[in-house]
């Protein structure tokens, strides 16, 4: 479809013409695939991003000014991107950080221009060179907005031996939470504390910083090398 093939029909779908609006869609809809894309890793299936981006598409549709002379998909794709973005913030479990949000997608748009340029999926450390920060930065913000596993998940196959997340971390073998004490006990106090602040307070990671006097972003890189730690000595 030419330039003015697609002013035509946007003329007449803000006229209230069904037909040409739908034929709008069908003709923009390669264009919300490849958008949609981007956000495959955010916890929604590919086409709820579809669905999601296409009311993006219909307000573009509707909203697009004939008067000024743009193309309709440079006006179209930051409608797709916004909607898409406004959904899974809305439908997050859990509340991020505006600045970790930012970070995350300024990351994922790192990630996107690195991969073109490289030939190949570019590493933490070079995406965080990229955006002039540090890695743990990075991994921070990336996990702040990864999807949240539900505990009713299956891990492994779905067969008769397939066990859900909730009945591994429900185990209540003496021998775990012995071996589990024993790490603990070889923690730093402060370390130590973080710990128990974190998983057993069940406080947030901001709320753990205000306690201990330091940064939200400290507390993270200490989270995640006690993490580490922890997993070593087990």
């Amino acid at each position: 479809m030419d330039r003015e093939q697609t002013r035509r029909l946007i003329a007449q779908s803000q006229q209230g013409d069904l037909a040409a609006r739908g034929q709008l869609v069908e003709e923009n809809l390669p264009l919300v695939h490849s958008i949609a894309r981007r956000f495959l890793d955010r916890g929604l299936e590919f086409d709820d991003l579809v669905q999601i981006g296409c009311v993006g598409l219909l307000k573009a549709i509707q909203d697009f000014d004939l008067a000024y002379d743009v193309q309709f998909s440079t006006f179209a794709v930051p409608k797709v991107m916004g909607e898409i973005r406004q959904h899974l913030r809305r439908s997050a479990p859990v509340r991020i950080a505006r600045s970790l949000r930012e970070l995350a997608s300024a990351a994922l748009r790192a990630k996107d221009i690195l991969a073109q340029s490289l030939g190949r999926n570019p590493t933490i450390a070079e995406i965080a060179a990229q955006l002039n920060t540090s890695p743990e930065e990075v991994v921070c913000a990336l996990e702040a907005v990864a999807p949240v596993v539900s505990l009713q998940s299956t891990l492994g196959s779905e067969d008769e031996d397939a066990r859900a997340l909730e009945e591994v971390l429900a185990t209540t073998d003496s021998q775990e939470h012995f071996l589990l004490k024993q790490a603990l006990e070889q923690l730093e106090p402060e370390e130590r504390r973080l710990i128990l602040l974190r998983y057993f307070a069940e406080k947030t990671q901001s709320q753990v910083a205000e306690e201990l006097g330091t940064s939200q972003a400290q507390i993270s890189r200490m989270e995640a090398r006690i993490i580490r730690q922890l997993r070593y000595h087990l």
